[in-house]
């Protein structure tokens, strides 16, 4: 089981938000080219779903990807994605878990967020993902 605290984000208010962003290695498994990132935890989300520069910086032609399109980013408005086989480390670099999936890259998620870990790839992956938000934890399993 691995346990990472949820982010603390101050707001211009003052008051802080917290969310369970957590640490990951993305990798292109075609060259193996890797960078660290962050990416929130989100069971509302079908797919895991990054913007395209991060997929560029790994040397994925984006583009070339099987594109589909999805609704929910802006409201009433439908969005291109492509997919991609991706690796995924929960937690970065020295984890030994590694998630193989198809993640999909969006030109119009903005580059300055987070990605995003859904149902597809990353929940369904797992043996469980337990938001803990009363305790500020969110705790995953692997399967065994």
């Amino acid at each position: 089981m691995q346990q990472f605290d949820y982010k603390r984000y101050l707001l211009s208010d003052g008051r802080a938000l917290e969310r369970p962003v957590i640490p990951i290695l993305i990798r292109n498994p075609r060259n193996n080219r890797a960078i660290d990132y962050e990416a929130l935890v989100d069971s509302g989300s079908d797919r895991c779903i990054f913007p395209s520069q991060i997929g560029e910086l790994i040397d994925i032609d984006i583009e070339a990807g099987e594109r589909q399109y999805v609704g929910g980013v802006v409201a009433g408005e439908r969005r291109a994605i492509y997919l991609h086989p991706v690796e995924i480390t929960p937690g970065g670099y020295w984890q030994a878990r590694i998630l193989h999936l198809m993640a999909a890259f969006m030109p119009d998620l903005a580059d300055n967020g987070h990605g995003l870990l859904g149902q597809e790839g990353f929940f369904n992956a797992l043996a469980f993902v337990n938001f803990r938000g009363h305790k500020g934890i969110l705790q995953i399993a692997s399967r065994r």
